[in-house]
């Protein structure tokens, strides 16, 4: 008998590539890995693992496990909320959900005020993360529901075993000082802000890569990128007391900003699309979960 809790280090080291990231992920210690997965082979009849070098790989037997893994964990974790559905008469269970700051403030939060109302027995646990470590961390089941986002002519990678929603389509518009000259203007040419200083979301965020492009095609210049957070509010404190400018969507500037002007582009228009991504195999609980976020939407 194939014990599922061993399946589960299997599949975290296939996606980890190492026994030492396995281990991380999951807080055990290296040899506490090697020993329970020594434990899969004996069950498996089968070896599962081949040295190269200092680090292992998985044999065919492995990668034959590991598909299947996904399947029976998939269905132990919708036999468990069905039956905890059952005890509670509605859906229930532990819904674990990622999102950025913007849609945590404008949809995550009040969704989880509804579900305290509606679903007092599902229980709501959320982090704020960037989509980039949280699909991972979706795929080998420790989230159960990513809020994530895509700026326009930049796509997000496509995993044939998650689900994808689109929850709102936004427009992205430039902040600058309520001060700076082209704040009288009614849309911004971004040729004219070859100058500004800018603050835009760390290196390696969708956010920071799309203010890039936007000002090399629509401004034709290289930005001045002096301010980096992930904290849009902070983008919004810059741009209202140091003088930056920002690329920002509605979600967070759309509701008003003592000090900033908001305007369009002149040259044309950049949107940003929020989505929900879950694992396709849903339980009742994260289909309650994802109808909240629908309708907390803006």
């Amino acid at each position: 008998m194939l014990d599922l809790r061993r399946l589960r280090l299997l599949r975290e080291l296939d996606a980890r590539g190492t026994v030492h990231g396995a281990a991380r992920a999951l807080g055990y210690t290296p040899s506490a890995i090697s020993q329970q997965l020594a434990v899969l082979e004996r069950e498996a009849g089968a070896k599962l693992l081949e040295r190269t070098g200092r680090n292992v790989r998985l044999t065919d037997a492995g990668r034959v496990l590991v598909r299947h893994a996904a399947t029976l964990l998939d269905g132990v974790e919708a036999a468990e909320a069905e039956v905890a559905a059952i005890a509670a008469g509605h859906p229930a269970g532990v819904v674990r959900v990622s999102a950025f700051q913007s849609a945590f403030l404008r949809i995550v939060a009040p969704a989880v005020a509804a579900l305290a109302r509606s679903h007092p027995d599902i229980r709501v646990e959320v982090t704020e993360a960037e989509v980039e470590e949280s699909v991972p961390a979706l795929r080998l089941r420790q989230l159960d529901a990513v809020v994530g986002d895509e700026y326009s002519g930049q796509p997000r990678p496509v995993h044939s075993d998650l689900t994808r929603e689109s929850l709102v389509r936004e427009q992205v518009r430039v902040a600058l000082p309520e001060t700076h000259p082209q704040a009288s203007q009614s849309r911004v040419r971004m040729a004219q802000l070859a100058d500004a200083r800018w603050a835009a979301c760390q290196p390696g965020t969708g956010h920071r890569e799309m203010q890039i492009r936007a000002c090399r095609e629509l401004g034709g210049f290289e930005p001045d990128l002096r301010y980096a957070s992930d904290d849009f509010l902070i983008l919004v404190e810059l741009v209202r007391t140091a003088g930056a400018c920002a690329l920002l969507p509605d979600l967070v500037v759309g509701y008003g900003t003592p000090g900033v002007a908001v305007r369009s582009f002149a040259e044309g228009a950049i949107d940003r699309e929020v989505f929900l991504l879950t694992r396709a195999t849903r339980t009742p609980a994260v289909e309650a979960v994802a109808a909240a976020l629908h309708q907390a939407t803006p």
